[in-house]
Parts: structure tokens; C-alpha cells; sequence
């Protein structure tokens, strides 16, 4: 078989053969992943000055001291595995598949009780309680995957990827990333802005009815709050919401899609009644609040900034299975429900379901926000964000 370069440094589940077609499925992923970042955006090509550098008043000492103390528990080995440059491209190789041949980081699984505690410290000082603990029930609906199908070894709670980006202990700009099967999330700090895109989530099965972690549910308020919102519009404004009649294999804009077109469809909030558009802004905020409190407060204020550009777009049969997106120029949501991987059926069901949530217009991992600290603090010194090394 072809050998191939190894990219990450992600000890084990790696291939132990690998096929051609294996190859071929690494190769398009390397390549999307090398090419200049340029951000999602619309056909009209990208938004300027949308993501202003400044203080947003947020006390982000309590995460900053959980990254630097993390750092203090690797050992030499863990820190050359785990610890990359803030603009490293290894950033833009997060994927949802079950397989590990992208990964990179140290895996959770082989940190001991205490490292991975102070890991899972990092990811829980950056966000909500909401947020941090809808991603513990996605790592432990893993888990009952691996319970379902008998390889507790291939997919369960642990078996996700933690690295950490740039510099903390320095205040310079940095952040990190958790990647593995249904959670891939990308955080990136430059001062006390945040940016918490992009980030896809899912599950199959979205509930646990038995297992270590039977009672665990995924989805609910997403699904149920999209599905209210379209079922309350008038014949006319779901014509307008339509965008075609058949659901999309996948999301758009998900793993490796990060310079994707994407045209605003649908119908715009600015067309929908008072109470529609609060159902709307309702519906963003359960995304949007993945976020701490007041990370989530000022990214709520840019996104009603630019709520009469906002769009809601829709396919599918809300008693059924459905996708929507809510997009402007500063927010990109997707939800879908997905045919069966785990599960014998090969058209969407509710029991699997992607999202996604990008910031279009090169917000994403902070991109926008690094350019311009590049600019103001390090001036004449070369600067590629997120680009290949």
C-alpha cells in the first residue's frame, strides 16, 4: 500500500492499512484544508469590517488561568503533542467521522484522571453551563453508540482530541480545540473577544435509552423550536422559506467547507410578524448561548446588528424530518436530521441529527480578529492565518 505522511501527532486508532480509497478520502480533506482561508461567504464575495478588534469587558482571567494550568500538568511529550502555534493549519482539520486518521492533539482517553479533568477545565471555563454540558452529553451518547454496536474501543466518552492553540501565559492570542466523532469545536481568544466557531455538533442516537448513560437526550429544544417556527408561518411566508424539495446529503458548510459559497435563502426575518421574528432570535439564541453569559451577550448584539439581513431558509416536512439554516452576514446556523450510520436506515430520522455554526465573512477561528492584532501589534513581520505551515 502507499505510505503516507503523517500529519498530527494522535497516538493511536490510526489505520493500521491504508487503501486507496482511504487515500483518496485523506487527499481532498488535505488539500480543502491547505487552501488560503478565505472564510465562508456569499457569491458577492466577502464582507469587510465586520468583526472589530476591541474590549468587550469580559473577565476572561478564570479561562486563561485554566489553560495555563493545564499546560502545567503536560509533560515535555504531552506539550510537543498538544500545543500548536495559533495559526497552525492543524486548525482546519477537524472532522466528524469516526475514523482518526486527521487527528492531532492529545487524545482524552490517554490523559490520566487529572490531566483530563484540567482539559475538560479549559473547555468549561470558556462557555455556558448550557453549552458545556450539552457537549458532555454528546461525548457520552458516543459512548452508548460504542454500547450499541459493540465497540465500546472505537467510540465511547473519552475518545476525543484536545489541543491548544498560541499562548496564554504570554496574554497573547490563543484557544483550542476538541475534535472527534459528533463534537468538533473550535475557540479562539484575542484579548477578551471570543469566537466559538466553527462548531459541529450532533448524535445518533440523539437519546440514550439504556446504558451507562441511559436519560442522556440531545436536540430537543433545536428540533422542537425550528420545527414551531416553521409550522407558525402563514402558506406565504413558508413558500418563501422553502428552498428545495429534497433534504441535502449533508450540512453545506460542515467539516472541510470552510471557503464555502453560500447564498442567503429563505425568508428574511424582516418579512416575518413580531412574534415570528422573536421565535427566530429565540431559536439563534440556543446556538448562540453555547457561549459564556457574556461572551454570548455581545455575540447576540452583532448578530441583531444584522437581524434585518437575516434569513431563515427551509427543507423538509416539519411532522417529519427537516434541515434549516439561519444565516447573515455574521452567523451561519445548520441543522439537519441524517439517515442512519449506527442505525438500518438509509433516509433521514429523527434518532440523527448534524448542526453546525460558523461565522461567515472570515470570522471563523477568529481569523479576522488575528489579522487585525497582527496588524496593530506586529506589523512587518509575515503573518498567514490559519494557512498551511
Amino acid at each position: 500500500m502507499v505510505a503516507l505522511r503523517k500529519r498530527g501527532n494522535a497516538p493511536t486508532r490510526r489505520p493500521e492499512v491504508w487503501t486507496p480509497d482511504l487515500l483518496e478520502k485523506v487527499a481532498w480533506r488535505v488539500k480543502a484544508a491547505d487552501e488560503p482561508f478565505r472564510g465562508v461567504h456569499t457569491s458577492t464575495g466577502l464582507k469587510q469590517g465586520l468583526f472589530p478588534l476591541r474590549s468587550t469587558g469580559a473577565d476572561v482571567r478564570p479561562v486563561y488561568r485554566a489553560a495555563e494550568d493545564y499546560l502545567a500538568g503536560l509533560t515535555p511529550q504531552q506539550l510537543a503533542e498538544g500545543r500548536f502555534a495559533v495559526d497552525d493549519v492543524s486548525w482546519r482539520h477537524w472532522n466528524n467521522g469516526a475514523r482518526y486518521f486527521l487527528r492531532h492533539g492529545i487524545c482524552l482517553e490517554e490523559l490520566d484522571e487529572d490531566r483530563r479533568a484540567r482539559a475538560m477545565a479549559v473547555i468549561r471555563a470558556s462557555l455556558s453551563t448550557q453549552g458545556y454540558d450539552q457537549i458532555v452529553d454528546l461525548m457520552h451518547l458516543n459512548l452508548t453508540v460504542g454500547e450499541l454496536s459493540g465497540d465500546t474501543d472505537g467510540l465511547n466518552e473519552w475518545l476525543y482530541w484536545f489541543s491548544l492553540y498560541g499562548e496564554p501565559e504570554n496574554g497573547g492570542p490563543w484557544g483550542w480545540q476538541l475534535d472527534g466523532h459528533h463534537v468538533n469545536v473550535n475557540c479562539v481568544f484575542v484579548g477578551d473577544q471570543m469566537v466559538l466557531t466553527p462548531s459541529f455538533l450532533g448524535a445518533e442516537p440523539v437519546a440514550a435509552g439504556a446504558g451507562k448513560y441511559a436519560g442522556t437526550v440531545a436536540f430537543r429544544r433545536e428540533e422542537a423550536l425550528g420545527q414551531e417556527l416553521f409550522t407558525d408561518l402563514d402558506p406565504r411566508r413558508r413558500e418563501q422559506a422553502v428552498i428545495a424539495d429534497t433534504m441535502p446529503p449533508e450540512l453545506f458548510v460542515g467539516a472541510f467547507r470552510d471557503n464555502g459559497e453560500l447564498d442567503h435563502q429563505g425568508l428574511p426575518l424582516s418579512r416575518m410578524s413580531p412574534t415570528q421574528r422573536e421565535n427566530a432570535l429565540n431559536l439563534l439564541a440556543l446556538y448562540v448561548n453555547r457561549a459564556g453569559d457574556h461572551h454570548a451577550r455581545v455575540r447576540m448584539d452583532e448578530v441583531l446588528a444584522h437581524e434585518g439581513d437575516t434569513h431563515f431558509a427551509w427543507i423538509g416536512d416539519p411532522d417529519g424530518t427537516f434541515y434549516y439554516r439561519l444565516h447573515s452576514p455574521v452567523i451561519l446556523v445548520e441543522f439537519e436530521h441524517m439517515p442512519g450510520v449506527i442505525f438500518d436506515n438509509d433516509h433521514p430520522s429523527r434518532r440523527h441529527i448534524h448542526t453546525v455554526v460558523r461565522t461567515p465573512n472570515a470570522g471563523d477561528y477568529g481569523v479576522d480578529l488575528l489579522r487585525q492584532h497582527h496588524e496593530r501589534h506586529h506589523r512587518g513581520r509575515p503573518h498567514e492565518a490559519v494557512h498551511s505551515r
